[in-house]
């Protein structure tokens, strides 16, 4: 990997989930009815960041769980290999306000997959969805409503979000494919 340059250290990452975890809970009046779901993989990491941060803020705990979209994909047919982990939720998501994390929105297709997959667990209040990055280049009409930082890329360029408990280190950098 080429790297370019680093987006956010492990201080400004630490920073940038305060401050969404705080927007989170203006624009929904708390954390009542709110439930987590992060994206497998690295949106797992989002979600409980998130929570942590809404949990000390709120002195709540709010319900948190995972999806796997693999099945869920509008690119399985162009034959490549998926694998399946599986999707970890033990709460309904009726009438509640979903909140879906993930690393890095680029095309929309993985938000489309986990909207998919939300509705075939039943119909919640209201579907909110939070990136880390948004590098745009959007191919579906999707939008973060919590973003922490918006970084314009070029098609050949990449984020790279890296995690302590995965990569040893809290990073976000940009690189060149």
């Amino acid at each position: 990997m080429n790297i370019k340059g680093q987006l956010m250290e492990a201080e400004g990452m630490k920073n940038t989930f305060r401050r969404l975890a705080h927007q989170i809970a203006e624009k929904n009046d708390g954390v009542k009815d709110l439930v987590i779901i992060g994206i497998r993989t690295r949106g797992v990491i989002v979600a409980e960041r998130i929570k942590q941060c809404l949990d000390s803020i709120e002195g709540a705990d709010v319900p948190m769980g995972v999806f796997d979209i693999a099945l869920y994909r509008d690119d399985l047919a162009s034959g490549g290999e998926v694998e399946f982990f599986g999707s970890e939720i033990s709460f309904g998501v009726t009438g509640k306000t979903v909140l879906l994390c993930d690393d890095v929105i680029y095309t929309g297709r993985t938000v489309r997959a986990a909207i998919s997959e939300i509705m075939s667990m039943g119909r919640p209040e209201k579907i909110q969805f939070l990136a880390l990055v948004d590098r745009g280049h959007r191919e579906l009409p999707f939008k973060a409503d919590f973003t922490g930082k918006s970084v314009p890329t070029s098609k050949r360029e990449g984020i790279a979000v890296r995690f302590a408990e995965t990569d040893g280190e809290d990073a976000v950098y940009i690189y060149e494919k």
